[in-house]
C-alpha cells in the first residue's frame, strides 16, 4: 500500500529527470488542474505519472506525445482514497501544496513510488 510517507529518498538526478519531463507538459497540466478545481470536481487534483500504462486516473498525455518520457494521468484525491492508496485523507490535505503554484504528481516507477509536489514554472 502506498502512502504519502515513503522512506525511499528521491535523489537529485532522478528528480531532475522527472521535472525536465514535466516541463514539456506543464502548461496543459496546470490548465487541467484549474478546470478540475473550477468545475468543483476536487480541490486536490493529482497527476499520476508512469513510464508504462497504469489504471489510476484518466490518460492526459501518452508517452512520447510531446517528447515526454512519462505517461501523464489526471485524477483527484477521492480516487486515491477509494483505492486505499491514501490512508489518512485529512493528513494528505494538510500537506497538499497550493495547486496554483505546485503540481501534485504521483510517481509510479520501479525506483520510486510516491507523491511529489513540483512547482509550475513562473511565466
Amino acid at each position: 500500500m502506498t502512502t504519502i510517507h515513503n522512506d525511499v529518498e528521491l535523489d537529485g538526478k532522478y528528480l531532475g529527470k522527472i521535472t525536465s519531463d514535466f516541463l514539456k507538459v506543464c502548461d496543459t497540466i496546470k490548465e487541467a488542474s484549474q478546470q478540475i478545481r473550477e468545475r468543483g470536481f476536487s480541490d486536490y487534483p493529482i497527476f499520476p505519472i508512469c513510464p508504462q500504462l497504469q489504471p489510476i486516473g484518466s490518460l492526459l498525455f501518452e508517452r512520447g506525445r510531446q517528447g515526454n518520457e512519462w505517461n501523464y494521468y489526471m485524477t483527484y484525491v477521492d480516487e486515491f482514497v477509494q483505492r486505499t492508496l491514501i490512508e489518512d485523507e485529512a493528513n494528505f490535505k494538510k500537506v497538499y501544496k497550493n495547486p496554483e503554484e505546485f503540481c501534485c504528481l504521483f510517481v509510479i516507477d520501479a525506483k520510486f513510488t510516491n507523491f511529489i509536489f513540483v512547482p509550475y514554472p513562473e511565466d
